[in-house]
């Protein structure tokens, strides 16, 4: 399921750029979907765009192959993995067709973990790579939605955002995905409205 997306004449390139701003690689990809809540623009337009999601996340050191199947399979698993987030954060239990596809993208083996120079990483089996990849990011829903931390999980309080991030602070009431972007808009806006009132 791809996202309505805006003409890339009309994004700016700093839009198109990748943020991982939310705690959870699957909440990292759900938000190759850019301003949610009024822009909805696509950050995954082509099959590159997703090899280079990978590795800007860290899921792998090198590039794999995506076809432009494997890409629409991605996007339906992203969209997947937003609704119930969005409906836990809501205090709903997700639906069970999102669970289907989440439970089938998980079904397969997922990237195989390396211990590389003291360090833990993730490469591809020798076939597969792609549903790997994808049951990777289905494993790590699976495991957040059925977690603690699911009550955790929030929507960005930005009016252009609603950025999806696990809320680790200790009292549990952050707001913004990034108290200096979202954040600082929100206290400048503020800032603005009180000297307009003077």
């Amino acid at each position: 399921m791809s996202v309505e997306a805006i003409p890339s004449d009309d994004v700016p390139a700093e839009e198109l750029r990748f943020n991982f701003l939310s705690g959870r690689l699957c909440l990292a990809f759900v938000a190759t979907v850019g301003e949610r809540r009024r822009g909805k623009y696509e950050r995954l337009r082509r099959p590159a765009d997703l090899a280079r999601w990978y590795q800007e996340a860290e899921v792998l050191d090198a590039p794999i192959t995506i076809t432009s199947g494997g890409l629409e399979t991605a996007r339906a698993l992203r969209e997947a993995i937003y609704r119930p987030a969005q409906r836990l954060v809501s205090g709903l239990t997700p639906a069970a067709e999102d669970e289907e596809v989440i439970n089938a993208a998980a079904a397969f083996p997922p990237l195989v973990p390396v211990l590389r120079s003291g360090t833990a990483r993730l490469n591809p089996p020798p076939t597969g790579a792609e549903r790997a990849a994808l049951s990777t990011l289905a494993r790590d829903a699976i495991d957040l939605f059925t977690h603690v931390d699911a009550a955790r999980i929030r929507e960005c309080a930005g009016p252009e955002c609603g950025l999806l991030f696990v809320d680790t602070s200790r009292p549990g009431r952050r707001r913004w995905c990034s108290s200096a972007a979202c954040g600082g808009k929100d206290r400048a806006a503020a800032y603005r409205r009180r000297k307009r009132a003077q």
